[in-house]
This record gives structure tokens, C-alpha cells and sequence, in this order.
């Protein structure tokens, strides 16, 4: 019985058919026969595998029992047996007359004194049972299976893939992976932070930047504010200015001079007519955006339809009103018209005429009013210092809770009624809080009829029709 049966051995022989791993099942002088063998580091197709010695080039040990251990003696040796210990130095063990290795063949050793290096010092060698070359880890990190530039190509490409798909994930999945812990370690709320800073306007992340002392390259120490651009220049302004949301200064005006502006514009030809057909027409279009827009009015859901209330005086305001109705009837929404007082002014009836062609309600009595309505069109008060009270029409407005849009309202508000939003034409007058939010319209009066009036005037519209004013606090 040969005592290298049971080794497992790495046998180079060339370039040709490669390097062949495996146990050792039978060893004869000419041949050697491997048993669960890899070749170029890929399993061999055949349970068994026998190579002539005329083929063998080199014969490397990988593992060993104890029985073949007491058959190597010290001396010089021709073979080498590297341990497959991973990120260590290989222990070379010297073998004397372990394979002699020649022409006639393979030949056993002759004597089977212990083993014995050049120092003196007995190596042990370890009882290790063999394992599956695919089971193992290690088996792919020993020096046989790293990669030599002199192996073919072949034998390169099967070694990456059996070192990356062949090592077993049983070591990887014995210890579940803690999501709770790792998930503490993140700082969500910090990188929230950061994202919603990083969308903020460039002036305000530079004043959120101003307390950690950090400038980039391209950011001011001293903190600025935005550029202002005055281009509309009122000989006797009022109170109050208001910025646009491009930064442009709207100044207000006092009602004299937006009187005298409108006579100037009547005397060209700028009629009332004209000018109610345009800010009716703009508050239709505010309307229909407040009540959903396509999501709301659609003629497939004629059974949802909204419904406006106008509050209307007996004046050019309320024709106005009048005029805003008559539009929304052509949009599909339900309206009902409230007209106060008996002398209606030219004006007034002209539209009132028009609007009583739509075939919608038309009321003087506060009782006659629906309780619930989506959108309340206020046009009940001129512009004077001292507007008149409507005690009932207030109650109800309240009552309702539906959001108010009032038509060029009084500068000091209409008495006893919260208005959400107010629509102004031309330039604004010093409207108070109680007027909500200022939308200002665009007439289309002349450059001329400014002019007349001694007002530098040069458009803030720019593509919009109707744009938002803020007060200018600055």
C-alpha cells in the first residue's frame, strides 16, 4: 500500500493539460489516479482522473494524514507541501526521497525515517480531515489558486469565476443583520436639513448660513438684500409701497390721482365699459382658480357645478360685479346676483340687462340667499372714507365661511366683512389688512394717459395678466 494514498496534491503538467487538484486514490510507477479532482481550478467533468508521469511537471502537497507523515524523512526533497493557511507564510515542509520522480517512472520512498529540517526542529504536521475543495474557503486563498501570469488565459478566467460564485454564503448568513441599530446611526432629521436649506432662495440660505461662519468662494460675508427696482415714479404718492414677486416697487396712489388717471383715459376713448369687461374678466379667471379650476368645472360633472354669490351696490362697483357674473355663467358655474338699493346707475342696469339674459337668480333680499356657497364676489362699497354698514349681508357673509374676493374695494375695507382677497386695477391705493391679500390687474391703459397724469409708468406685468403685491416692509 503506497502511503501517499489519502493526500491531496496540486500536479502541474504544462501548459497543455494544466494543473490538476485532488485526493489520491492509487499510485502505480507510471501513473497517478485522483479522485474528486478540479482542473484549472474548475471541477473535473470525471469522478476520477489518472495522469502519466511522463506528463507530470511538479507535484505540490496541500494536505496530509497522519499515516503518510510517518513516512517522510528528513534530506533534500523534490517536493514541496504548502498548507493552505490564508494570510500566512506557508510552512515548507523538505520530504528525502519522497516521489522520485524520473523516466522509469514513480517510485515510493525507501526508508520512512521521521521528519527532520536543516535547524533540527520536528514540524508537526496537523490531522485535518479533507474537505470538498467548493466547500472550503480557504482552499481558494492558497498560493495554488492565485493568480500566474504564465497559466493560460483559460485556467485565469475559470479561477475569477469559481473564487467569486464558488465560496459558500453559510458563513456570511449566520448572524442576521441588525436594521434597528445601523438605523439609529442614520441622522435623518440632519440630512432633512440639509436638503430643505438647499432649496431655499440664495438670500435666505445665506442668512441660515450666517451663524456657522462658513462662506464658499462665490458667497458675501456682509449679508444683502435683494435688488430692488423702482421703475414707477408717483409725483404725490401715498403711505404705503408693495413689491412684486420679481422684486419690482409698485408704489400706491391716493384716489384723487387715480381719478384724475381714469378721467384722463375716458377723455382718450378708455370707456368704463372697456375697463369693466377687463376686470370682469379678470376676476373670472381668479374665480374659476379658486374654485379647482378643470378638477372642479367639467362638463361631465354638470351635477357638482359651484356656486358664486356676487354682492352687489348700486354704483360702477356693482356693475362690475354684475359683469364678473355674467362671465362666469359662460364656465358652467351657478350664480346667484344680489343687487341693494332701488337707483341703479346707468351703468348698473346696462350690465343687469345683460345679466338677466344667463337666466340665473337675481335677489335684493338677504333671505332669498342660498346658505351655503363656494365663492362670495363683493362689490358692495365705493372708494370713500366712510363706507356704508351692511349688517345682514355681513352676518350671512360670515355665516357662510366661504372665501371672499372683493372688486376694487374701499382702501379701509368693507365694514363688517373679512375679505380673503382683493383685486385693484391700474395701480393700488394704501389698502389696510382687512383687504387680505392685493391682486393687482392689468387695464391696458395707454403709456399716454400716465403721462398726463405725471406718472413714470413702465409695465410690472411682464407675461401675467394678474399678478400678487406684498407689502414692502423693507
Amino acid at each position: 500500500m503506497s502511503p501517499w494514498l489519502g493526500c491531496s496534491v496540486s500536479i502541474h503538467c504544462g501548459d497543455t493539460l494544466g494543473t490538476y487538484q485532488g485526493k489520491i486514490i492509487e499510485v502505480t510507477d507510471s501513473t497517478i489516479t485522483l479522485n474528486k479532482a478540479f482542473r484549472n481550478g474548475l471541477p473535473y467533468p470525471r469522478s476520477e482522473v489518472t495522469l502519466n508521469s511522463s506528463d507530470i511537471k511538479n507535484i505540490e502537497i496541500i494536505e496530509m494524514d497522519s499515516s503518510s507523515a510517518e513516512y517522510i524523512e528528513s534530506g533534500r526533497s523534490i517536493v514541496t507541501v504548502a498548507k493552505p493557511i490564508p494570510k500566512r507564510a506557508s510552512k515548507v515542509i523538505n520530504l528525502s526521497d519522497s516521489f522520485s520522480l524520473n523516466k522509469n517512472g514513480i517510485s515510493p520512498p525507501n526508508n520512512t525515517n521521521p521528519i527532520n529540517n536543516n535547524t533540527n526542529n520536528t514540524n508537526t504536521i496537523k490531522q485535518k480531515p479533507i474537505e470538498s475543495p467548493k466547500m472550503s474557503t480557504d482552499f481558494y486563498e492558497c498560493d495554488t489558486f492565485k493568480k500566474d501570469k504564465n497559466r493560460p488565459a483559460r485556467w485565469r478566467k475559470g479561477w475569477k469565476d469559481e473564487a467569486c460564485f464558488g465560496t459558500p454564503l453559510d458563513k456570511c448568513l449566520e448572524k442576521d443583520f441588525d436594521f434597528e441599530k445601523n438605523l439609529k446611526l442614520f441622522n435623518k432629521q440632519a440630512i432633512w436639513d440639509e436638503l430643505n436649506a438647499a432649496q431655499k432662495p440664495d438670500v435666505v440660505r445665506q442668512a441660515d448660513k450666517r451663524t456657522h461662519m462658513k462662506y464658499r468662494h462665490d458667497e458675501n460675508i456682509i449679508a444683502t438684500l435683494p435688488t430692488v427696482f423702482r421703475e414707477i415714479e408717483v409725483a404725490v404718492p401715498d403711505m404705503r409701497e408693495y413689491v412684486t414677486d420679481s422684486g419690482l416697487i409698485v408704489p400706491s396712489i391716493t384716489s384723487d390721482v387715480r381719478n384724475r388717471l381714469l378721467t384722463i383715459a375716458e377723455r382718450y376713448g378708455f370707456s368704463f365699459e372697456r375697463r369693466a369687461e377687463i376686470l370682469g374678466r379678470a376676476a373670472t379667471e381668479m374665480v374659476l382658480q379658486l374654485l379647482g379650476g378643470g378638477y372642479r368645472l367639467n362638463p361631465h360633472n354638470a351635477h357638482q357645478a359651484p356656486t358664486v354669490v356676487a354682492l352687489c351696490g348700486p354704483h360702477k362697483h356693482g356693475a362690475v360685479g354684475l359683469n364678473a357674473l355674467r362671465q362666469l355663467v359662460s364656465h358652467g358655474v351657478n350664480t346667484v346676483a344680489y343687487m341693494s338699493g332701488q337707483d341703479l346707475s346707468e351703468e348698473v342696469t346696462k350690465e343687469y340687462n345683460l345679466y338677466k339674459l344667463t337666466k340665473n337668480k337675481f335677489t335684493s333680499k338677504v333671505l332669498d340667499l342660498p346658505s351655503t356657497v363656494d365663492l362670495i364676489i363683493l362689490a358692495l362699497c365705493e372708494d370713500t372714507d366712510n363706507p356704508p354698514s351692511y349688517p345682514l349681508l355681513s352676518e350671512w357673509t360670515n355665516q357662510n365661511r366661504a372665501p371672499v374676493l372683493a372688486l376694487d374695494p374701499p382702501s379701509v375695507g368693507t365694514p363688517g366683512i373679512s375679505t380673503k382677497f382683493s383685486l385693484v386695477p391700474v395701480l393700488p391705493l394704501s389698502h389696510s389688512p382687512d383687504n387680505g391679500n392685493i391682486y393687482l390687474c392689468n387695464l391696458g391703459i395707454p403709456l399716454k394717459v400716465f403721462e398726463d397724469t405725471g406718472i413714470k409708468y413702465k409695465s410690472p406685468f411682464g407675461p401675467k395678466f394678474v399678478i400678487p403685491l406684498h407689502p414692502n416692509d423693507t
